[in-house]
């Protein structure tokens, strides 16, 4: 009887085993084919970097580049190298056809390289590029201070991924002499390109492919070979988004300093008109760039609208609080700066001085810019026709230049209550009515009485009153 309960029991345990097994199957391996299929320059950045957050979004197994490039940009390379190496699982490139200067150096970044029959790599001198597509030879002195910093930056590369930096330095330095196991395979005065079937041939003890572990006619079979052709494949194809991307990013600190002039203006005046359209959809761009480059998602725009409202708030509604104006410009700035900062899946949400040292660089720039403009259109902009139709259209369309001048000329003599303090502008309020004051320069604190004597632009002049 026992042994027939036994029978049972295992029965029943292997039956719940099998179709627990089922009911997980085991994950398929996701592999993300990244093409490099160009020159290496600032668009393909936006490409590398997309590609790259969706692979460890998805937890991707492999990263492919589907490499056939005659090379590039070193900057624009580098940012590369420095996209890869937030991948944390295996890398791969696979060399379709050629991988010259600049793709030599970022197959390197790569765990492991793989080519095409009658592919090559190499050619990986650096040269300068003149403005209308030329060469320009480097000078002696120029041509080793580029050839060293390379030389160490794709060494430092090959290092950690188990290349041989001997040949990636014969790729780079024309002066470095390539001998594996007594046999000259590049000579001083050249550089080292290699062909498939140079670059799997093996030297040393124990024997070593010299770059590539092998040849195979397609990417497909590649795949085939390493175990992933029966897993999720997932190729990430240019959009023509990444140039719109890279232009608008260009153009950001352009965008941040129109942006902030076109507030300053619509601040400065009464209503609401051209110049705030055209600072809010400068802001729009900019965040637009952000989000279609991968850097941040539309969050932060959310962000600044939030505050910009608080600051609105501030100034036509609850004059003098100080705390909803402060708390809407440091909503802005946030949101203006981690518009631009690149962060990747895993990282804190907050990021480091390293990763905020480029939107801070441009933010400076702006502020920069917009105050040297706002002091220019402060001196130069109530003295034109342009002034005084932004006025006249934004005061509900119908107050005249004539009626302004004769409300400004009524209000002389008033004395009313500085709602906050005068540094040297702020605002106060005359019986019923909050306007805005300036100081001759001088500051006065919250509290204290104030006369209008006259004014500038749009703002009453003020000083103490007894």
């Amino acid at each position: 009887m026992r042994s027939f309960l036994g029978i049972i029991a295992v029965l029943v345990l292997g039956g719940a085993i099998v179709r627990g097994e089922s009911d997980n199957p085991p994950k398929k391996p996701t592999v993300y084919i990244l093409p490099i299929r160009e020159d290496i320059s600032p668009p393909l950045v936006y490409l590398v970097r997309r590609g790259v957050k969706e692979a460890m979004e998805a937890k991707a197994d492999l990263l492919v580049l589907d490499m056939e490039t005659n090379g590039g940009r070193v900057d624009v390379t580098e940012e590369i190298i420095g996209i890869l190496g937030q991948f944390k699982g295996k890398t791969a490139t696979y060399v379709n056809r050629k991988a010259f200067s600049a793709g030599a150096f970022i197959a390197v970044a790569t765990q492991k390289i793989y080519m095409s029959p009658q592919s090559v790599i190499g050619a990986a001198a650096p040269i300068i590029m003149t403005p209308g597509g030329g060469v320009e030879k480097p000078s002696e002195t120029l041509d080793a201070k580029m050839t060293s910093g390379i030389s160490a930056l794709v060494r430092a590369s090959a290092e950690k991924n188990g290349h041989n930096t001997d040949v990636v330095e014969a790729m780079i330095d024309k002066n470095k002499e390539l001998k594996m196991d007594g046999q000259l395979l590049n000579e001083k005065g050249r550089i080292l390109t290699l062909t498939n079937q140079e670059a799997e041939r093996k030297y040393g003890q124990p024997p070593k492919p010299l770059l590539s572990l092998g040849t195979f006619e397609t990417l497909d079979s590649l795949l085939v070979d390493l175990g992933y052709d029966s897993g999720l494949k997932v190729r990430v194809a240019p959009t023509g988004a990444e140039r719109l991307a890279f232009w608008i990013n260009f153009i950001s600190p352009v965008l941040l300093i129109i942006g902030m002039v076109g507030l300053y203006i619509e601040f400065k005046t009464p209503g609401f008109g051209f110049p705030g359209v055209v600072g809010i959809l400068a802001f729009a761009l900019y965040f637009l760039g952000g989000y279609v480059g991968g850097l941040a998602g539309l969050e932060w725009a959310a962000f600044f609208l939030l505050g910009l409202a608080l600051l609105v708030a501030e100034f036509f509604f609850l004059p003098g609080t100080l705390f909803l104006g402060f708390l809407g410009v440091m909503l802005m700035i946030a949101s203006i700066l981690m518009a631009g900062v690149d962060i990747y899946p895993g990282m804190p949400a907050w990021p480091g001085l390293p990763q905020l040292r480029v939107p801070l660089t441009e933010f400076a720039v702006a502020v920069i810019g917009t105050g040297v403009i706002a002091w220019l259109l402060r001196l130069w902009l109530p003295n034109t026709v342009f002034y005084h139709t932004l006025v006249s259209q934004a005061a509900s369309g119908v107050e005249s230049i004539a009626a302004q001048a004769q409300m400004q000329a009524a209000q002389k003599g008033w004395v009313g209550t500085a709602l906050s303090t005068l540094r040297p502008s702020g605002k106060a309020q005359f019986g019923e009515e909050i306007i805005d004051v300036i100081t001759q320069g001088e500051l006065l604190e919250k509290g204290r009485r104030v006369k209008i004597i006259g004014h500038s632009a749009n703002s009453a002049i003020v000083e103490e009153s007894d």
